[in-house]
């Protein structure tokens, strides 16, 4: 088992539920895109991306400087760490792996914050507190994720504020993963506080379209950043032309489907309830989520046996703060939910 979903290069898969992507799939306007892009093949991507950069800024309504590329988020992650260079990041957990294999590599020391699974693995202000006190002057980084993968809840907006003013006022960094927020709805994002906080100045808005628009394969990701200084040396830690002009095209055209995702929200949020009701039935425990995935716990061996069948999900046991029988489940189409809870029956 690897630290990531989607390993059907391994696996016998007929129905991946262990990537998070959007279950309505690819739009046809970015297909075509991507077929079009063959013809600049054999020419160097846009080194500025000048057009994608233009398209997304106005979609996000953020001069242009503020946003930089990657080749998927995860680029982006290790570029920040690699700029900041701090001695000590703290990462609340269980989240995602990408924050601690980025650390490592920038050699930093790692704290990490253990959430509870009795507060459903939920980062409140209650909490916040307790996370303020690993938050001192030597730290350099805090990585955060709204909404939180694997678990799928949300952070509300004053926890982050809190935290965001605490770590300003340290001089710390927060980087901020939201690559699932297009599945919640643009109200939960911080981009509307960027320019109202002065704390903002020490906030990093990482987001993908891999997620919203299903193209793992593409690989591109962004960051919004106000402190122009920092997106300077974030950018002088990226590789020249990391972007293809497969991404680039694609790219210039996912920034505005603002109406593909407004369906996306609907959907997710009708097939994400049907799926967490047909999932209690069967005697799982359901964590509350407004992602499109779904994380439970079961004392049976759901993961083998639903591999047995071709249905890949992703066993959760290799997150620090879960354990033996933790899964993490996609929200698919209505057919192919039924499907899984047809075999876990």
């Amino acid at each position: 088992m690897g630290i990531h979903g989607g390993d059907i290069y391994r696996n016998r898969v007929k129905l991946d539920f262990s990537i998070s992507v959007n279950p309505l799939g690819t739009p046809e306007c970015i297909k075509e895109a991507l077929h079009r892009a063959v013809a600049y093949s054999s020419v160097y991507p846009d080194i500025a991306s000048e057009r994608l950069k233009d398209a997304v800024s106005q979609a996000l309504a953020v001069p242009a400087e503020y946003v930089l590329f990657g080749n998927g988020a995860s680029e982006l992650f290790m570029a920040v760490v690699h700029a900041v260079m701090p001695k000590k990041i703290v990462i609340p957990v269980p989240s995602f792996y990408g924050y601690e294999y980025a650390a490592k590599a920038a050699g930093s020391r790692i704290v990490f914050y253990t959430m509870r699974r009795e507060n459903g693995f939920c980062l409140d202000e209650s909490l916040a507190e307790e996370l303020e006190q690993l938050l001192d002057r030597e730290a350099g980084l805090l990585f955060l994720a709204n909404p939180n993968n694997p678990v799928g809840n949300l952070l509300n907006k004053e926890t982050i504020c809190r935290l965001l003013r605490h770590c300003h006022d340290k001089g710390i960094y927060v980087v901020l993963d939201e690559c699932f927020i297009d599945f919640c709805g643009s109200r939960y994002s911080m981009l509307s506080e960027l320019d109202k906080m002065e704390a903002s100045r020490h906030l990093v808005l990482v987001r993908a379209f891999t997620k919203s628009f299903a193209i793992p394969g593409v690989r591109l990701g962004y960051l919004v950043c106000k402190d122009r200084r920092l997106c300077m040396k974030i950018a002088g830690q990226l590789p020249e032309w990391n972007l293809s002009v497969f991404a680039q095209k694609a790219g210039i055209l996912c920034a505005g489907q603002t109406a593909f995702l407004q369906a996306t929200q609907r959907y997710v949020k009708k097939e994400r309830e049907f799926l967490q009701e047909g999932l209690r039935r069967r005697g799982l425990r359901v964590f509350p989520s407004a992602a499109n995935f779904i994380m439970v716990s079961s004392g049976a061996p759901i993961y083998e046996k639903l591999l047995e069948q071709g249905i890949l999900i992703r066993d959760c046991s290799n997150f620090r703060g879960l354990g033996k029988g933790d899964y993490r489940i996609a929200v698919r189409s209505r057919e192919e939910n039924e499907a899984l809870l047809e075999h876990l029956s």
